[in-house]
């Protein structure tokens, strides 16, 4: 671990943005042009003095877990996140179809959609980032850990993941979350985390099983679709996706047409937010 570097690189690398740059408000009395400390720190998930500890050269080395946060964080490029983790003692990520890192393009436009629910996902329907809206229509999906981190995963084996989507339109649910885990399987192959997910899901869940014989593939989203909020209840909206040109992450929007029932509610989500309403 180079401390030296890391700290002038995290440093050199927090300056250079701006809280435009991250969805963040510009607000008034900056002594300096980038994003404060405690602005990382929160964006990071971490504490502001573990961080300055580490801008100060005197902090632990951090975890892979960790490195990836900040990367993310502090909207690292590919090359840029490889040379965080190697200057802090650990070996660069695998830059294979279904990585965790996010697509720089994708985080930026989610930095400004401010308005309505949007979220990253992975070609395993592993949430990357999601903006409170998308927080509080599906959850926050930041604690899940192993193969758990997948949407597709939890699908066939946690009931309450169906909750989300009318009774009616699972069926065609739970075909379209392993066509898309066909498509990710043929990209990555059968030694890679796809190849783990169907083998696991092979085992745990019949229905799996038998639409994964079906051989559909299809990494598209549905352009329009119903989806059920505990207190809101079903709300009609339009679903567009933005790819990155391998494929392997979707920037998922949605939206309903102004002046709709749908739309106020969506807007209610942003006053909402994670809190229930009381009875």
């Amino acid at each position: 671990m180079d401390r030296v570097e890391l700290a002038a690189f995290l440093r050199r690398r927090r300056e250079e943005l701006r809280p435009e740059d991250v969805g963040l408000p510009v607000g008034a009395r900056r002594r300096a042009p980038g994003l404060r400390r405690e602005e990382v720190a929160s964006l990071a998930a971490m504490s502001t003095d573990y961080y300055t500890r580490l801008e100060q050269q005197r902090g632990p080395q951090p975890s892979e877990q960790m490195l990836g946060s900040l990367a993310r964080a502090l909207r690292l490029s590919d090359d840029e996140r490889d040379y965080l983790f190697r200057v802090a003692g650990r070996n660069a990520p695998s830059h294979q179809a279904g990585g965790t890192h996010v697509a720089p393009a994708l985080q930026r436009v989610l930095d400004r959609l401010n308005d309505t629910p949007a979220l990253i996902l992975s070609n395993l329907g592993e949430v990357l980032m999601q903006n409170r809206f998308a927080e509080a229509l599906y959850g926050d999906s930041s604690h899940f850990t192993g193969l758990a981190r997948s949407g597709i995963y939890r699908w066939f084996t946690d009931p309450d993941e169906r909750l989300v989507y009318p009774e009616h339109d699972r069926d065609r649910q739970s075909r379209a979350q392993v066509a898309n885990l066909r498509a990710a399987y043929a990209t990555m192959g059968p030694k890679s985390r796809a190849g783990e997910l169907v083998r696991v899901l092979q085992k745990e869940s019949a229905e799996f099983a038998e639409i994964w014989e079906r051989h559909e593939v299809s990494n598209r989203f549905e352009d329009h679709k119903v989806l059920v909020h505990p207190q809101l209840g079903e709300i009609e909206v339009d679903c567009q996706a933005l790819f990155t040109e391998d494929q392997s992450q979707a920037l998922l929007v949605l939206t309903a047409p102004p002046r709709t029932e749908a739309f106020d509610k969506l807007q209610l989500l942003g006053v909402l937010g994670t809190e229930k309403f009381v009875s």
